[in-house]
């Protein structure tokens, strides 16, 4: 029996894939499910890269085992981010579009990997990339060449032309040049890029169903998309098993995605009664990615975004800091998701202090960030709590989450299918 620090585990190569070797990982409390009560002592048992028990006490688990014992931690499942941008990092030049090569994106999207794994994020919904950037950094982090979270990836969002997530800003031969290929007119196209991005690889559909705050034209945060068009879209990848999220900020092309049957809202900024209203019957989730407002807001004033975008997040400053509490008392489900590339990668736990001052409880934000988050995704039944048959997707931290989510701010070990991240 071997006995390693938190120093010692930090120390084992996340580069190396889980092999067949089972570890008992010790702590003082595990949090198994953000609804269950808190475990004292425990040990959770690992082996190729699976959790196969959870044992009372601090054991050594069945012969041969690696012991990692944390003391003083409290185990919590790994965090689920439902909309992040790990290939881009913060700013206004816009214009770096036309002159960075698109492989830069697994560059930076690699740094930015690390930093979000290390956050206490094993699991991140990659919201909109280049055409292929994210598609690398999913097998990288997948394969153990890249430490990183479990990505799900979107690829290129489908836009209306010259709309939110198509090129702007630049001299129409340019916008063109620089184009993804991914806009569409009329539900017979959508449907056609929505097969495309099936057969590029696409996890998820990701659409601009609204207007949006950082792209460089001024023509209002409304539906962009037909309802038509939307339909197209949501039919076509279901039946393609595919789930739809749509950025979306008005709150009618909020409510004409939901009536669309689009799986999850992004951002809700204008969300209102009626489009509540619609969600709720329609199941739709909404993403309120609260850390985005303020990343942007924080750079008002700074000559960082042009007088353009500028206008539009002043608009959207101050409704942001209410429309989540607004969904939770019209009764609105709820999951976590940040922007993060909005703001600077790493600081993703910080939505949890914004969820809570707009009405979330600590075990409903945690919850947001696990389970409801799982369910998003269709993998309740493989991540999102610590329990057998589950993928090792663990982290530590000091203190209670259930009891003041803030702890999750400061995590300091992770462990992200099976392998330990240094």
């Amino acid at each position: 029996m071997r006995f390693i620090s938190i120093a010692g585990a930090l120390g084992l190569a996340a580069s190396t894939p889980a092999i067949a070797e089972t570890l008992a990982i010790q702590a003082d409390a595990v949090v198994t499910d953000a609804d269950a009560p808190v475990r004292g002592p425990s040990t959770v048992i690992v082996t190729d890269g699976r959790i196969t028990g959870i044992e009372d006490g601090l054991v050594a688990g069945p012969q041969g085992a690696r012991v990692i014992r944390l003391a003083g931690k409290t185990l919590v499942p790994g965090l689920t981010d439902l909309h992040v941008h790990l290939t881009g990092d913060p700013g206004g030049d816009f214009w770096k579009e036309a002159t960075e090569p698109e492989d830069w994106g697994v560059v930076v999207g690699a740094k930015n990997a690390l930093v979000t794994v290390k956050a206490g994020f094993t699991t991140v919904r990659e919201a909109g990339s280049a055409p292929t950037t994210a598609f690398s950094l999913r097998r990288g982090t997948a394969e153990g060449m890249i430490p990183g979270p479990r990505i799900i990836a979107a690829g290129p969002a489908l836009a209306i032309i010259g709309g939110h997530g198509d090129v702007n800003g630049f001299r129409s031969d340019i916008n063109q040049l620089l184009s993804t290929g991914f806009t569409c007119t009329g539900p017979v196209e959508c449907a056609a890029k929505v097969r495309k991005a099936s057969q590029a690889g696409s996890d998820v559909i990701k659409i601009t169903a609204t207007g949006g705050v950082l792209s460089q034209q001024g023509r209002g945060l409304e539906a962009h998309f037909t309802s038509e068009e939307m339909k197209s879209i949501a039919d076509t990848a279901h039946s393609l098993g595919l789930k739809v999220m749509a950025h979306a900020h008005g709150a009618r092309g909020i409510e004409a995605a939901a009536r669309a049957g689009i799986d999850t809202i992004d951002h809700g900024t204008y969300l209102d009664e009626a489009a509540a209203r619609a969600m709720k019957e329609r199941g739709t989730v909404l993403v309120p990615t609260l850390m985005a407002f303020q990343g942007v807001s924080e750079r008002l004033g700074k000559g960082i975004y042009s007088p353009t975008v500028e206008t539009k997040v002043r608009a959207v400053a101050d409704v942001a800091r209410t429309f989540m509490g607004k969904a939770i008392k019209w009764g609105v489900p709820i999951a976590f998701g940040t922007d993060a590339g909005v703001y600077v990668h790493g600081r993703n736990a910080a939505e949890f202090r914004l969820m809570r001052a707009q009405g979330m409880n600590d075990r409903q934000a945690l919850a947001s960030a696990t389970t409801a988050a799982a369910k998003v995704l269709g993998m309740e039944s493989e991540i999102g709590r610590i329990a057998p048959g589950y993928s090792a997707d663990i982290i530590a931290v000091e203190g209670d989450p259930t009891r003041d989510v803030t702890v999750l701010e400061k995590v300091d070990w992770v462990m992200a299918r099976g392998r330990v991240i240094p």
